[in-house]
């Protein structure tokens, strides 16, 4: 079973509603625009929603061709309240183990600035390395936690 099998072609991608489903559709036009802006992305073969609330957070999953080769040709996209990233797909086979990947890489970025550490390693942020940067960052990693990784 590949990725793809559990996932909704982005073009069939629903919200609760018709205002969710815009927001949504609109964090799919995000994070198109966010994979197409790196040089090793020659095109979008495909993209797929994983999990969302409009406006909040949403996981996409992108088949690309790359123009290099060691770049992966599936990748997953996180966007919304919160810096856009993208993760390999490696260990991160469902929507939720993607969103996971992401709260922890952020969280690790947040704690490197709360402690004044080098972030260069890190998976890059599009936001200044501030403590308040990182205090807002924790406060919706916290929030996504709480309500879509943490089990009943």
């Amino acid at each position: 079973m590949s990725h793809f099998d559990l996932l909704t072609p982005a073009e069939g991608m629903r919200g609760d509603d018709l205002h969710d489903t815009h927001l949504l559709h609109g964090m799919l036009a995000e994070a198109t625009r966010f994979l197409s802006g790196f040089k090793w992305c020659q095109s979008i073969e495909r993209r797929f929603f994983g999990f969302g609330v409009g406006g909040v957070v949403a996981v996409f999953l992108f088949e690309i061709k790359p123009n290099n080769p060691d770049v992966d040709n599936t990748l997953w996209v996180i966007v919304g309240d919160v810096p856009p990233a993208y993760l390999v797909t490696d260990d991160r086979r469902t929507p939720q183990d993607a969103l996971a990947g992401y709260v922890s890489e952020m969280s690790s970025w947040v704690t490197a600035v709360r402690e004044g550490r080098s972030i260069e390693e890190m998976i890059p942020v599009n936001v200044e390395p501030t403590k308040e940067n990182a205090e807002r960052l924790a406060k919706r990693l916290e929030f996504i936690s709480l309500k879509w990784l943490t089990r009943a």
